[in-house]
């Protein structure tokens, strides 16, 4: 028996040479960005609570290129990252019904049927307000 375990020789781009890697480091980095612009959002309702020029001071900061831009690109992160996790949703918790499990297709289809209906209530809310 050796002293020494084998450990294989790890390059820093082990991760580009699947594809499969590359969408689940993407899809982990796309959580970096989902929780930065969480932490945006507290800072909003941080300012919020300070008062009108406070908040006045948010609004104007969000409307600078950089933070459109980073706004664009934690957009697409958050639905690259809902994507993928409703895709991946069904085989990480499977539903047994009876003696079989419910196929993949349903439990899809209403994650995203509850995704376009919260929307939906968020958006007629934020116009009838």
């Amino acid at each position: 028996m050796s002293r020494r375990p084998y450990t294989p020789k790890m390059t820093y781009g082990w991760w580009l040479d699947r594809p499969f890697y590359t969408r689940y480091m993407i899809r982990e980095l796309s959580s970096a960005f989902v929780t930065a612009y969480s932490g945006l959002l507290i800072i909003g309702l941080w300012r919020l609570a300070e008062g009108e020029a406070a908040w006045n001071g948010y609004v104007s900061a969000l409307s600078h290129p950089a933070a459109l831009v980073f706004q664009g690109v934690a957009l697409l992160f958050a639905l690259y990252h809902t994507v993928t996790w409703f895709a991946v949703t069904p085989r990480t918790t499977p539903v047994i019904v009876g003696e079989d499990f419910l196929p993949p297709q349903p439990v899809i289809i209403a994650q995203y049927a509850a995704w376009i209906f919260a929307s939906a209530v968020i958006i007629g809310a934020a116009l009838w307000f």
